[in-house]
């Protein structure tokens, strides 16, 4: 009896744990997807100031916000720290600046850095939510 419901719980707790990662992988290729079928060009570097805005899509892209500029980011891999502290740049070469492939946010390396419009912004933040989830 003990090892039925002790199966039982590893099963409903294994189907949590891939029902998480579905969700994740599909948010990541939608993004990838928005990101090719847009054709988005990429930027070497940004310029940063104190009110700027961060917001996580998911552990691969970022989304930096500006007064009158956005931008996505792409990681080179998955960056778990995201989940656990707030975004802050590493310490720069330049502290108004950041740039692909050299700089990074909670130790994952910028692979890659998009202009967005604001149109574009507000398609990616609508990835991976369901509707009617944002009343």
């Amino acid at each position: 009896m003990r090892a039925t419901i002790l199966l039982t719980g590893i099963a409903i707790l294994a189907g949590c744990v891939s029902t998480d990662e579905t969700v994740t992988q599909d948010t990541e290729q939608a993004v990838r997807d928005f990101i090719a079928v847009r054709g988005l060009p990429t930027t070497d570097r940004v310029r940063t100031a104190r009110d700027d805005q961060w917001q996580d899509i998911d552990q691969n892209f970022l989304l930096y916000l500006q007064r009158r500029r956005a931008y996505l980011f792409e990681f080179a891999r998955r960056c778990h720290e995201l989940n656990e502290f707030p975004v802050v740049p590493d310490v720069r070469d330049s502290s108004n600046t950041i740039r692909a492939k050299f700089d990074t946010l909670r130790g994952c390396r910028i692979a890659k850095i998009y202009p967005l419009t604001e149109a574009e912004v507000a398609e990616l933040r609508d990835i991976g939510e369901s509707p009617g989830s944002r009343n």
